[in-house]
């Protein structure tokens, strides 16, 4: 089952109670093996070779882990390509290893009867940061990829929750089982990515056919993507070289802890990964009606800790920051600072601070009510100790955290906001 809170967030208890019992040894090392921010890109290649190539990106995130271990299904005739680190885009050291390797290493619950590819990570994953990395590999497999008459066929049990599948080019889509977005890009493959709201593996389906006249690759162009004005897109036209962006691969995820709904305060931490050569800053603008407060943020991939500013009105303008709005005396950002990106680098982010928003976030009739709509494609709403669920808007994963907590994880798969609307009430 897949944990709404990343597991990297074990309560203080459950760790002294490792501590107590001496169940491990050498820190972060024979604590379970544990994960974040997995997605999967799968190419498929001629339909005769029956191969496609995994790009399988994944945050490893037990403390201290020097090793990530990929394993290798059964049944597959497999080939390892390579293991990048995102930070840094460096090629890392990477091995085929058994089970028994596996778990004397770092991956204490490995089965004994698989195989992994072991990669070395780059730097030991820091306390309540990551370890960013790309793993890539071909499988051949007929079971899972193959030509059925006139159609390609690709099948497989996807338990990571995303997932995108490139056809070969020249191959129009004739079906996918589950729903899922469809783009070209810029080399004129027909892109399907899928997102998983559940907790369970699914089979995902996707078939396609050769076509003589192949779709037009994608340009980016200025118009491609219209900008947010404030009263929105005309929506009595449409949108001509419109491209939406693939929401399966977007990266930003945020976790809203709500306080005592008395305060109209949450704590709020949002995970970002800022890939542009030359880019040395992140803003957070506040949204209006909400005041923002102790603002920190840190690097997860070192555990480096930025320097953070909040700027208002004509403060911004002093410093050079141009936002992609009109700067009033009542505009507010909190501006993030790091070293200028080089090329081939990135750098994730994790931004912590404390929203007030009493227009947003009160108590009416003894009634918790949070209105708030969110434009990332993962969000997390923990509600305060003693209090239960009795609206949810919108669809979502809910489960108990560890402290009893109630969490209500919503995925959204389309390229619009959700409005969330939250009501609870006291135990």
């Amino acid at each position: 089952m897949q944990p709404i809170l990343p597991a990297r967030y074990l309560s203080l208890a459950f760790l002294l109670s490792f501590i107590c019992l001496g169940t491990f040894s050498s820190y972060g090392q024979s604590l379970p093996q544990e994960a974040d921010d997995n997605i999967t890109t799968y190419h498929l290649q001629s339909p005769s070779s029956n191969q496609f190539q995994m790009v399988y990106e994944v945050s490893a995130t037990t403390p201290g882990a020097k090793y990530y271990y990929n394993s290798l299904r059964f049944g597959n005739e497999a080939k390892v390509n390579g293991a990048f680190d995102l930070m840094t885009g460096d090629s890392l050291r990477c091995e085929v290893v058994d089970g028994k390797h596996a778990r004397r290493n770092g991956h204490p619950k490995a089965s004994l009867s698989g195989k992994f590819i072991k990669v070395t990570l780059a730097r030991p994953v820091p306390e309540n940061g990551e370890a960013r990395i790309r793993i890539i590999k071909t499988y051949t497999n007929k079971a899972t990829y193959s030509q059925q008459g006139d159609e390609i066929v690709f099948s497989r049990s996807l338990g990571i929750k995303r997932n995108i599948v490139v056809l070969p080019k020249g191959y129009e889509l004739t079906s996918s089982n589950y729903p899922s977005q469809v783009t070209v890009n810029e080399e004129g493959h027909i892109v399907v990515s899928f997102m998983n709201a559940g907790t369970r593996s699914i089979p995902y389906k996707v078939t396609a056919r050769s076509i003589s006249s192949p779709p037009k690759a994608y340009t980016a162009s200025p118009s491609s993507t219209p900008r947010a004005k404030g009263s929105g897109r005309d929506k009595s036209k449409a949108r001509l070289n419109y491209q939406p962006s693939i929401r399966t691969s977007q990266n930003r995820e945020i976790v809203y802890f709500l306080q005592n709904p008395s305060t109209n305060s949450f704590r709020l931490y949002h995970d970002y990964t800022e890939t542009r050569e030359g880019t040395d800053k992140y803003l957070n603008v506040v949204r209006p009606g909400s005041k923002a407060s102790n603002p920190s943020a840190y690097i997860l991939d070192t555990g480096e800790e930025l320097k953070v500013e909040t700027l208002k009105g004509k403060a911004i303008s002093n410093k050079g920051i141009e936002l992609s709005q009109e700067i009033t005396d009542d505009t507010e950002v909190v501006v993030i600072w790091f070293e200028p990106l080089q090329k081939g680098q990135s750098v994730r982010l994790r931004i912590e601070e404390t929203y007030t928003d009493p227009n947003r976030y009160l108590v009416n009739d003894g009634e918790l009510i949070w209105d708030r709509s969110f434009g990332r494609n993962r969000n997390t709403v923990v509600l305060p100790k003693g209090w239960y669920l009795t609206t949810s808007s919108m669809p979502a994963t809910i489960e108990e955290t560890a402290e009893g907590n109630i969490s209500l994880f919503f995925m959204n798969d389309r390229p619009d906001s959700l409005d969330v609307y939250i009501k609870a009430q006291k135990r």
